[in-house]
């Protein structure tokens, strides 16, 4: 169990590793969305939604509620950059924990939304726009992370591109090979196994908003406590190994 968990986040990736920490991620994901939309009744990590509800309220004459749009898409990007400089940062120094700097990051935030989100939702104005922005944060950086650990092909928050990925898998599946093909070109074949991870990966974010949202309408703010130690679980082991290489290096 605790190689199976170095494993996740460290620098030396393989497919199996990658497949965990997206499994996991995914669900993760599908949690903080679910309960984020319970708290303040908009989901964080769909930006195709949220820049078209930009569009809609511009036409309204809405352009408050269009600032609100912008503030969450920035905020989106800006966790994305951000885990693309940890990455980077820590590649130069190759250091174990490349991956999980932007992991442990993570976690700190899903626990800060934890401890001050009841605190703050007496102020409403502060409350919402806060929250928005510190969740559609923590999706940009998840997100970015198993994209550029994957080499772009996993996403873990863009479930209509999952969905996509499916129905072009299904459709080269169900393809009916009756002519021979023509030379040089290959008869349609499905990767059963990218559609294996598509469709467990789509139901793992639809568990995960089952679980974020029962567990933050019985818990309250508390639930995100839950989620910040599954990701910084997957965290500690690369960057304790950093850690131990750092103080064995001064001695």
């Amino acid at each position: 169990m605790i190689d199976f968990l170095a494993q996740l986040a460290s620098r030396e990736r393989n497919e199996d590793a990658d497949r965990h920490l997206a499994y996991i991620l995914t669900f993760v994901a599908g949690a903080v969305n679910a309960g984020g939309f319970m708290a303040v009744h908009q989901y964080t990590s769909h930006m195709s939604g949220i820049i078209s509800s930009m569009a809609d309220n511009m036409v309204l004459g809405e352009g408050q509620l269009v600032l609100a749009g912008l503030g969450a898409v920035l905020s989106f990007v800006a966790g994305a950059a951000v885990s693309a400089i940890l990455v980077n940062w820590g590649r130069r120094r190759k250091l174990h924990g490349e991956y999980a700097l932007p992991l442990a990051l993570e976690a700190a935030l899903l626990l800060l939304f934890g401890l001050v989100g009841e605190r703050l939702e007496p102020q409403a104005w502060l409350y919402v726009s806060s929250t928005v922005a510190l969740l559609c944060f923590i999706m940009g950086l998840q997100n970015a992370i198993i994209t550029k650990l994957s080499h772009s092909r996993i996403r873990t928050t863009h479930v209509t591109g999952l969905v996509t990925d499916m129905g072009i898998e299904i459709g080269k599946l169900f393809y009916w090979n009756l002519s021979p093909p023509l030379p040089g070109q290959p008869p349609v074949r499905a990767d059963r196994q990218k559609l294996a991870l598509l469709v467990s990966m789509v139901m793992l974010f639809f568990s995960g908003g089952i679980l974020g949202a029962t567990a933050f309408q019985t818990f309250g703010f508390v639930a995100a406590a839950g989620l910040a130690a599954i990701v910084a679980l997957m965290a500690a082991f690369p960057v304790a190994r950093d850690i131990r290489t750092f103080f064995s290096g001064i001695r």
